[in-house]
């Protein structure tokens, strides 16, 4: 069974950005080489980690003697990127991810697969079998320098922090049509 790889090196661009109000967002991992655009559905807790480890392993880098893969400590300027996501067609909602470093490359490697289908009865029906039957799986593999790193981690959190206000009194998110304050019985 083959695996459709949507593989980004040194990408253009590598950003998750979101489409809906607070409350009803929807995240994508979103990015570009050149005209070739992949955009991914995630949870917003899998944006959220997703960040915190990209600046775990960076922060980790930078412990190493004489910092040999140049990591920086901030968000380079010129690497901040405050667009919105260009025209997105999900390619798949993700299920499992994995994130590593390369040294030879001095790039965070992200690798990101498509939640299983479970329906096997439609296999059949299935437009992405070959000939033979067989489903073609597919996944999402970008290498970022350490920069974009940052800048993508930085943009990550300030995405994932934006949803919706949270009540001071019971701690719940605030709608913007409302909210019913439920206080915790004394």
């Amino acid at each position: 069974m083959p695996t459709l790889v949507h593989e980004f090196s040194w990408p253009d661009r590598v950003v998750v950005g979101t489409i809906g109000l607070p409350g009803a967002r929807t995240f994508y991992l979103q990015v570009r080489a050149g005209k070739q655009i992949v955009s991914i559905a995630l949870e917003k807790q899998q944006s959220a980690l997703l960040a915190e480890n990209i600046d775990d392993i960076l922060d980790q880098l930078l412990t190493v003697e004489s910092n040999p893969f140049s990591i920086p400590t901030g968000t380079p300027i010129e690497l901040v990127d405050n667009e919105p996501l260009e025209a997105v067609q999900e390619q798949f909602r993700t299920g499992a991810m994995s994130l590593g470093w390369d040294p030879t490359t001095a790039q965070i490697v992200i690798e990101a697969y498509p939640i299983p289908d479970s329906d096997d009865d439609d296999d059949d029906n299935d437009e992405s079998s070959d000939e033979d039957g067989a489903i073609e799986s597919e996944m999402l593999l970008v290498r970022i320098p350490v920069g974009t790193a940052r800048a993508f981690a930085k943009r990550t959190r300030e995405i994932v922090g934006a949803g919706r206000p949270l009540c001071p009194l019971c701690g719940y998110p605030v709608d913007a049509d409302g909210h019913i304050c439920t206080l915790p019985e004394l």
